[in-house]
């Protein structure tokens, strides 16, 4: 019998994301296929370093070892090599004895096609084409940008925050700002404040998480192993609708910071997260520097 993939929170991950192959992605970019290709098989016993979502990966690997008859998370290596230019990829994933045991090697074409049939919950990558278009595919997915200097420091929780507006909720509101201002935004809010907002990409993540957390929840009042934060530019009237939105999802989010349009980068550095997902590039690009970051690109109408 098949095993399958439903009940668990897959995540995709592009080998560049996984470890820093910037080395290699100039030599492709410059250099060509074939260069790249030399290059890859005569350094395929060199151990890689470690990439922008290695951190986040790790931490949620360590989630399968804490239930020894039960399984939450699955990684699975998304990638456009091929399988003859791949072994130094998996070297690495031993080396680093990473709990990973899938991957999907296209050769060159478009990792989109395949999110499904892994049942991928979320994608990361730095290539913007694909994280576009799994995006478009309906996946919750991020564009990493590299990691700052301390990413590699241990903690003992998951922590993972999150933006609201067009990455845990819809853009519907965020529309409404960008179109017609403050004042018709606190306006709109206020009037559909017990009207749960609709979902955005990462809604299914987070609840996902909100499940896991909810399965480690101890009588002895010991840490759950996951912790979540919402850092929302909103402020009060908007934060009811927030509020009463998780309630009806039946999430509870650990901490939650309405900045009200302060920088959120003393927060987020304050909150240490493995990885914090915001849709706005001002944001990320300020961020990117303290905590690991992942853009969330916009759904578009492209068909790639």
């Amino acid at each position: 019998m098949p095993i399958s993939l439903n009940n668990l929170l897959v995540v995709g991950i592009s080998s560049r994301a996984l470890f820093d192959l910037e080395v290699e992605e100039a030599i492709f970019r410059i250099q060509g296929l074939d260069a790249y290709r030399e290059h890859q098989l005569n350094n395929e016993n060199e151990i890689l370093k470690l990439g922008a979502g290695f951190a986040l990966v790790r931490a949620l690997l360590k989630l399968n070892a804490l239930t020894p008859n039960q399984r939450f998370v699955e990684v699975v290596i998304m990638s456009r090599n091929s399988s003859e230019t791949s072994l130094r990829i998996f070297n690495s994933i031993e080396h680093y004895g990473l709990d990973i045991t899938r991957a999907a090697l296209t050769g060159g074409a478009s990792l989109a096609p395949y999110l499904e049939a892994f049942n991928v919950s979320l994608f990361l990558s730095l290539h913007e084409d694909d994280v576009q278009a799994a995006v478009n595919s309906g996946v919750a997915s991020a564009l990493l940008y590299q990691k700052p200097d301390n990413v590699l420091e241990e903690l003992n929780q998951i922590r993972i925050a999150f933006d609201g507006d067009a990455v845990v909720f819809s853009d519907e509101s965020e529309r409404i700002f960008q179109e017609h201002g403050i004042e018709a935004f606190e306006a709109h809010e206020r009037e559909n404040a017990r009207k749960p907002l609709p979902e955005g990409p990462f809604a299914r993540l987070l609840k996902a998480l909100s499940f896991i957390q909810n399965n480690f929840k101890t009588a002895d009042g010991r840490a759950a192993p996951i912790r979540t934060a919402l850092v929302t530019a909103r402020s009060s009237p908007a934060h009811e609708r927030v509020i009463r939105t998780l309630r009806a999802w039946n999430v509870a989010i650990d901490e939650t910071f309405f900045m009200g349009g302060v920088s959120k980068s003393d927060v987020l550095a304050a909150f240490k997260p493995h990885m914090f997902f915001d849709d706005q590039p001002g944001h990320c690009d300020r961020a990117r520097t303290l905590v690991p970051t992942g853009r969330v690109p916009l759904k578009t109408n492209s068909d790639n």
